[in-house]
């Protein structure tokens, strides 16, 4: 299973108690040559949202299973903890549903 397939499967389980979006960071050449970035942080998390229940925000860094995790992903992920929010690494929808419960 490809970490696509994870993300998409968390994403279908969240949908009943959680808004959920896909995060696509990184950079790419347009046709003309010139390289854009998205903008986010490095390190962004593949999904974020917020839970239906409270608003509460969520960051989820989806893996496969020995998928490595990289540092700027570990310092984001602690970021957002230090600050409040659900968040963590999800190797599986069972990991994404602990982490935003």
């Amino acid at each position: 299973m490809t970490e696509h397939d994870i993300q998409n499967e968390i994403r279908l389980a969240l949908s009943e108690i959680a808004v959920t979006f896909r995060a696509n960071v990184g950079k790419f050449k347009l046709a003309d040559g010139r390289m854009i970035s998205t903008g986010l942080p490095e390190g962004f998390s593949d999904l974020f949202g917020h839970r239906k229940s409270d608003g509460r925000v969520f960051y989820i860094e989806v893996k496969k299973p020995g998928g490595k995790v990289s540092d700027k992903q570990k310092k984001f992920i602690k970021q957002m903890q230090d600050q409040g929010a659900l968040a963590g690494f999800a190797y599986s929808v069972e990991d994404a549903l602990k982490i935003i419960r």
